[in-house]
């Protein structure tokens, strides 16, 4: 079966991105008018223009600074699904451990991650690694919970007719359980990608070479401020993008669900 939207879903999906589109171009445009009106310094707060001006003056260095922040977020990110995985199966199998680990995952959402990272940077020096585990420990909780409950929330008919025609643990999962919990595996995929990110610049606002996290202290200490929103700027628009592609991918894969929450039609 194979997902198709028809041209009124199509249409309705754009007519509804255009509302918040709307929405930051008329703040933009608000905030352009009340500095230039006020006269700001724009030591304490540039106008969008002055930020696109810097980002596009300083293209060469944001982008070499990105490049590490994204190789941090990326293997950080892939690390998170992978362990995600890894302990959402070994929890669902083992009732014992469930109860073990369940409450210290909880746990460790609890330890700010502000005061995590120093000690990271004392254990790892000030290289990727300390960056990638943060970003693993950010990401890690929302996909491994996620994946948890959607393999507890497997039919349990389903789960009586693989046992009775003596399915093994693997054809289990990769027949049964792990396509019923895609779609829980995709929400916190998305919740982890905002994550991302934020969470390798924050790694790096507290030690590192490079990295958007750098480059932001250093404008800071200038007050270049309108190079601090440009850094700014590129995180959120990143931030959008890897949600949007999380979006793209659950539509494809869980094309299913997409269908009955579009109304498309299977053929």
């Amino acid at each position: 079966m194979k997902t198709v939207l028809t041209g009124s879903n199509k249409k309705r999906r754009w007519r509804d991105a255009l509302y918040p589109v709307a929405t930051v171009v008329a703040v933009v445009a608000v905030w352009e008018l009340i500095v230039r009106a006020a006269d700001v310094p724009a030591y304490l707060v540039p106008a969008p223009s002055a930020i696109a001006l810097a980002f596009v003056s300083d293209f060469g260095l944001i982008a070499s600074h990105a490049r590490a922040t994204m190789f941090e977020a990326a293997v950080g990110l892939s690390l998170s699904v992978a362990i995600a995985f890894g302990v959402a199966m070994l929890m669902d199998n083992f009732p014992a451990v469930r109860k073990a680990l369940y409450p210290l995952l909880i746990m460790s959402q609890t330890a700010p991650v502000i005061a995590v990272a120093p000690i990271l940077i004392i254990w790892f020096g000030f290289g990727a690694l300390p960056k990638v585990v943060i970003v693993v420990l950010m990401c890690f909780f929302p996909i491994c919970v996620s994946l948890t409950d959607g393999f507890a929330e497997t039919d349990k008919d389903f789960l009586d007719y693989f046992h009775l025609i003596k399915a093994t643990r693997l054809q289990v999962y990769r027949h049964l359980k792990i396509p019923h919990a895609l779609p829980y595996f995709f929400a916190g995929l998305k919740i982890a990608v905002t994550y991302t990110v934020m969470a390798a610049v924050i790694a790096e606002w507290l030690g590192g070479n490079e990295g958007i996290g750098v480059y932001m202290l250093r404008a800071k200490q200038s007050f270049a401020l309108d190079r601090m929103f440009a850094a700014i700027a590129l995180v959120v628009a990143v931030s959008l993008i890897l949600i949007a592609l999380v979006d793209l991918a659950a539509r494809r894969v869980v094309y299913w669900k997409a269908g009955a929450g579009e109304g498309g039609v299977g053929e």
